[in-house]
């Protein structure tokens, strides 16, 4: 089985909804003018950016708005989308939290981000998630990854020992740390065998320039494909049997020994 995949690098439009939501419209329709693909990626906070002092305005009631658009999108191209992660207000507070959507313009999976980048002020602004980023897409188990958490090695490994074979992580990664952001996915592809589709945005904001280099990495640690720092689409083939074979040629979770961990 075999998937084409497509990260939607965009720069973001501080703290504008509605223009950004037009962009994503925008890069759509060109995207499915000129080919088909199975899932389309976009990255984190992509309605605001890091607006983060005024998330009380702009912020997502519910998600609701976001639901409806990138149903929408999902029904209109029938497509899967990983609907990157947006800021959801609730009850209980805001936070940073990733969708997915199938063909059918059915949510999948939702993922509030655990892991808080303290660097960038999100814990003064931002409640942490309490569940696992997990969903199924086309018949494949998955897992929804968002920026900072690709740093936290045991919290990728949750995922896959339950049967994940491809992280889709969404980031606003900026550009200083850029060979981090290269080598860590890296790592997380090799160390759990699976692939890795990451989109990253493009462009900078007040405080920040960020990295680009949307990337998407086989089982192995080989780049199947990865994007420059500007604003683009990234696209890239995805071949499933990959992972079983790298996994049963080199068996690390059979070889594990979670009881002295």
């Amino acid at each position: 089985m075999s998937l084409r995949v497509a990260c939607i690098q965009m720069d973001i439009e501080f703290g504008q909804p509605e223009k950004n939501r037009l962009e994503v419209e925008k890069q759509m329709e060109k995207l499915f003018q000129e080919r088909e693909v199975d899932v389309v990626v976009l990255p984190e906070l992509w309605t605001t950016g890091y607006d983060l002092t005024r998330l009380d305005e702009i912020a997502d009631d519910n998600g609701e708005d976001t639901h409806a658009f990138i149903a929408d999108l999902a029904l209109k191209y029938q497509t899967n989308i990983v609907a990157g992660s947006i800021a959801k207000k609730s009850e209980s507070g805001i936070t940073n939290t990733l969708y997915s959507f199938n063909r059918k313009g059915e949510c999948v999976g939702e993922y509030s981000k655990v892991h808080l980048f303290q660097l960038m002020d999100e814990h003064h602004y931002l409640a942490s998630g309490e569940s696992t980023g997990s969903f199924e897409l086309e018949g494949v188990s998955s897992a929804g990854l968002i920026c900072y958490d690709i740093r936290f090695p045991e919290w990728v490994r949750t995922h896959t020992t339950a049967g994940a074979e491809i992280l889709y992580v969404v980031a606003e990664w900026p550009l200083p740390r850029l060979a981090h952001w290269r080598a860590l996915l890296i790592s997380r592809a090799i160390e759990n065998q699976c692939y890795v589709v990451a989109c990253n945005r493009a462009g900078k904001d007040p405080n920040n320039i960020f990295a680009g280099h949307s990337i998407i990495i086989d089982p192995w640690g080989d780049i199947v494909a990865e994007a420059e720092e500007d604003a683009g689409v990234l696209i890239g083939e995805l071949d499933l049997s990959k992972v079983k074979e790298v996994r049963k040629q080199i068996p690390i979770f059979q070889d594990r020994r979670p009881e002295l961990y």
